[in-house]
């Protein structure tokens, strides 16, 4: 046999095998002394015996073969002999590969009973447990860890607990299992906030919002400063929660930190409170003028509102503040973010070769079909319409993803191009690949509103909301389709109602139940439904509507000087416009 055919078993070994039979053989070289040994040299002897030796080898060959459970039994025995972890881990990895979690554990539990004090052999067990779905056995274990944990790394520890059980199905139960593990922790003065954390994101998890939020407050209560807790309500924010706005509100009143305000704003945004979001903005670049973050986001939201001046500014001053930054990912994405809200105020202003220009300058990868979205419909503006569908067929569509996306930029572009019907057939024909997709049924129903076939788009609307029941903008659109044609108005009402219960902050829905009230004949009603959407959401649509309102009402002064507003937002908005000339007012 050569040597090549002796060294075949150990080729066939795992790694921690290998490794295993290298230290424990080791010692074994020096019992032929070198020749400079001295007289006092000792010999230390081999902790691998003749049978260990065979049973690691055997149990590692029958593991590699078609016999994983004796493999894993001669590992596992080899592990109790020589009390070796790394004998303890490698039965583990033989049971977990054979798909025998019981195996697995009963390693984890062998290795513990053991070693005791050791953190990673109690981390397996804590982490077999969890995979095994054993969720009401790990409170001691995770107590375990936690002691075992040096006090400067149990923050780090904390916070990965909810990480750990987020593919567990019982989410209330490992809530509560993780309440009971950190019951210690959550009223120690140096854990308590890092354990009342984990115990909100836990409850949040398991769908118990206002225990989550109080988990919040309890955190708050031990260290009134901390940020975490306001993060936490921050995530928590919603309608149906405005204790969790208001706890925000309250710490915010309190301690001047212009980050979380900024991520406040950014959850205004989220609500469609744009105006609320921009005062918080203001206030954050005010106390922080070099938060580039802020600007970034203050320039965004302008840009939408078309503030050019004041959205110019803002976007000018992120772009100086980064430049001093280092270039990397997160750098490139910022400025092309800023780039992409600069071409929106140039094309508002009809500057399409300044738009060009600074969407040229977008590096990013990620928004590079945002890019050529947008650079296709400058080419549609100019009256290039092929030259813009062959640079929107041109972005990637090598899955259904893709493909999707470029469909949708393809319809947006027509559709403002008011080519309908090419639209409208450009959908069919992507509906019988994707026929569940709610999003592209919804933009169809538009476009058959648009062709004036009203009974396709009822059919299709009604198709969306039998498939999603909480889809607010199918509601939404049938009854202001319904109110615009004044059929149905008690149904519309109703459509609309519970649009609203759906997103109880939108702005477009509020709009569309003034408009009902409007054609149903309550003026006063839809002046005060109107005017909140219109300080909610300047728009020149809602501009429309609350103008007609007030000019029917008698008050055409204030109308006036609403659709003077509505015109400054922009001037070629069609519903605007069209409602300027019924009433005869020039632009």
């Amino acid at each position: 046999m050569d040597y090549y055919e002796s060294m075949l078993p150990f080729l066939r070994l795992g790694p921690v095998a290998v490794a295993v039979l290298m230290t424990l053989t080791g010692p074994a070289w020096a019992q032929s002394p070198p020749p400079d040994a001295t007289p006092d040299s000792k010999v230390v002897n081999s902790a691998l015996d003749a049978q260990l030796f065979y049973e690691i080898l055997i149990g590692e060959m029958s593991a590699k073969g078609k016999d994983p459970a004796s493999g894993f039994a001669l590992l596992l025995d080899s592990a109790r002999r020589t009390n070796d972890s790394r004998l303890y881990q490698r039965a583990m990895e033989i049971a977990l590969q054979a798909r025998s979690g019981d195996s697995a554990l009963q390693a984890a539990q062998n290795w513990r009973l053991a070693q005791p004090d050791s953190r990673e052999a109690n981390r397996y067990m804590l982490q077999i447990l969890i995979a095994l779905n054993r969720v009401s056995d790990t409170a001691e274990p995770l107590q375990r860890e936690l002691a075992l944990t040096p006090l400067a790394q149990k923050p780090q520890v904390l916070a990965a607990i909810p990480q750990l059980y987020s593919r567990v199905g019982d989410r209330a139960l490992a809530a509560r299992v993780v309440e009971e593990a950190l019951a210690k922790d959550l009223t120690d003065p140096a854990l308590g906030v890092d354990a009342w954390m984990v115990v909100g994101q836990m409850r949040m998890a398991a769908g118990r919002k206002p225990l989550a939020l109080d988990a919040a407050r309890r955190a708050l209560a031990l260290k009134p400063g901390a940020e975490a807790p306001v993060r936490l309500a921050l995530e928590l924010m919603e309608p149906q929660l405005p204790a969790a706005e208001a706890l925000v509100k309250q710490y915010l009143t309190t301690y001047a930190r212009p980050d979380l305000r900024t991520a406040y704003a950014r959850a205004l945004i989220t609500d469609q409170r744009y105006a609320e979001a921009q005062q918080q903005l203001e206030k954050a670049t005010h106390d922080s003028a070099d938060l580039a973050e802020a600007w970034l986001i203050l320039g965004a939201l302008q840009a939408e509102q078309n503030q050019q001046a004041a959205g110019q500014r803002s976007l000018e001053r992120y772009l100086k503040l980064v430049s001093q930054q280092p270039q990397d990912e997160a750098r490139q994405r910022g400025e092309s973010q800023a780039y992409l809200s600069l071409a929106l105020l140039a094309e508002k202003r009809q500057d399409i070769d300044a738009a060009q220009g600074w969407l040229n300058k977008v590096s990013s990868p990620n928004l590079q079909t945002t890019t050529k979205t947008r650079q296709a419909s400058l080419l549609a503006q100019q009256g290039r319409v092929d030259e813009a569908r062959a640079l929107l067929k041109s972005l990637p569509s090598g899955t259904p993803a893709e493909a999707r996306s470029r469909l949708i930029a393809e319809v947006q572009m027509l559709r403002a191009q008011k080519q309908f019907e090419a639209a409208f057939q450009l959908l069919e024909k992507a509906l019988a690949d994707f026929p569940d997709d709610t999003d592209l049924l919804y933009d169809q129903a538009m476009l058959a509103d648009k062709l004036q076939r009203y009974d396709v788009m009822e059919q299709l609307l009604r198709a969306i909301i039998e498939q999603q029941p909480d889809n607010q903008n199918a509601y939404n659109a049938l009854g202001y389709s319904l109110a615009e044609r004044g059929l149905r108005l008690p149904e519309a009402r109703e459509l609309i109602t519970k649009a609203l219960s759906l997103a109880p902050n939108d702005p477009f829905i509020s709009d569309s139940l003034g408009w009902v009230e409007f054609k149903a004949g309550n003026l006063t009603e839809a002046i005060r439904i109107l005017d909140k959407a219109f300080r909610t959401k300047p728009d020149p649509e809602i501009a429309a509507h609350l103008g007609e309102v007030l000019w029917v009402a008698g008050q055409k002064s204030r109308a006036q000087s609403v659709w003077k507003e509505g015109l400054a937002l922009s001037k070629d908005n069609e519903t605007l416009l069209e409602t300027l000339r019924r009433f005869n007012v020039k632009p």
